[in-house]
C-alpha cells in the first residue's frame, strides 16, 4: 500500500511537470517503479506506456489549438520516426557513454536557459527537420525522448503553450506507434499490473489537469528558465544512472 500511495502521488506530479514542460512521466515514473514494485525496467517502460499515452492524449486534447503548425509538421514528425528509429536501434548502438554525452548536452542546454544565453534555431524546413531527426533518435538511443524533444523546441522561440502542445502532438505519435508493440512483447506485464496502471492512469490524469492551467500563468521568461532547470536535472539524472550502470 506505501509503494502505491507513493506511485499515485509520484503520477500527480509527472502529470503535472509533463503539462507545463512536455516532458517528465517516462524520467519520474520508470525508475519509481523499477526500485518500488519491483519491476525489470523493460516491463516497467512497458507498463508506464500505457497511462503515459493517456496523459499525452488528454494534454493534447487540452492544447490542440496551441500547435505550432510548421513546427509540428517538420521537426514534430521527424522527430516522431527519429525517435522510432532510434528506439528500435537503442540494444545495438546505445552504450553508458553515449548516454552521458548527451546527458551533458541537456545539461548544457538547460544551462544556456537558467543563465539566458541561448542559441537560437533558424526557424527554416531544413534546420526544423534536422533537429526533429536528431533530438528523436538521439532521444530513442537514450529512452528519453521528451526530455532531448523538449531541449530542441526551445531553440525555436515557441511560446510556452505552443512548446508543449506541439511536443504533445509529435508524442502521440510515438505513442500510437509502440503501444501494439509493447503489448505484443511485454503484454503479460501489463495485464499483471492491472492496479499499478490504474493508480498511476489517475494520477498522471490529474495531475495533467492540474498542470495545463498553470503553464498559461507562467510567463515566458520564467518558463524558459523552469524548463532549463527541469533539463538540468535531468541530464545530471541521466548521467548519473548511465555511470553506475557501468
Amino acid at each position: 500500500m506505501e509503494s502505491l500511495a507513493l506511485i499515485a502521488a509520484a503520477a500527480v506530479l509527472a502529470g503535472a511537470v509533463a503539462a507545463v514542460s512536455g516532458f517528465g512521466i517516462g524520467s519520474l515514473l520508470t525508475p519509481l517503479l523499477v526500485v518500488s514494485v519491483p519491476m525489470p525496467t523493460a516491463d516497467a517502460v512497458a507498463v508506464l506506456a500505457v497511462p503515459h499515452a493517456l496523459a499525452t492524449a488528454i494534454r493534447w486534447a487540452r492544447l490542440r489549438h496551441e500547435v505550432h503548425g510548421p513546427t509540428f509538421r517538420e521537426f514534430g514528425v521527424a522527430s516522431a520516426a527519429g525517435g522510432l528509429a532510434g528506439a528500435a536501434l537503442q540494444t545495438q548502438l546505445s552504450s553508458p557513454r553515449l548516454t552521458v554525452v548527451l546527458a551533458g548536452l541537456l545539461v548544457l542546454a538547460g544551462t544556456s536557459e537558467l543563465l539566458r544565453r541561448r542559441v537560437p534555431i533558424p526557424a527554416t524546413p531544413a534546420w526544423r527537420l534536422a533537429g526533429g531527426v536528431l533530438s528523436g533518435v538521439f532521444g530513442g538511443l537514450v529512452g528519453n525522448q521528451g526530455g532531448i524533444r523538449a531541449a530542441a523546441l526551445l531553440g525555436f522561440q515557441l511560446r510556452p503553450r505552443q512548446l508543449v502542445a506541439t511536443a504533445t502532438a509529435s508524442a502521440l505519435f510515438v505513442d500510437a506507434a509502440r503501444l501494439p508493440i509493447y503489448f505484443v512483447s511485454a503484454g503479460t506485464a501489463i495485464a499483471e499490473s492491472t492496479r499499478l496502471l490504474l493508480v498511476m492512469a489517475l494520477g498522471v490524469t490529474l495531475g495533467t489537469f492540474l498542470g495545463v492551467p498553470v503553464l498559461g500563468r507562467i510567463p515566458d521568461s520564467i518558463y524558459r528558465r523552469l524548463v532549463g532547470g527541469l533539463l538540468v536535472a535531468l541530464g545530471v539524472g541521466l548521467a548519473a544512472a548511465a555511470l553506475v550502470s557501468r
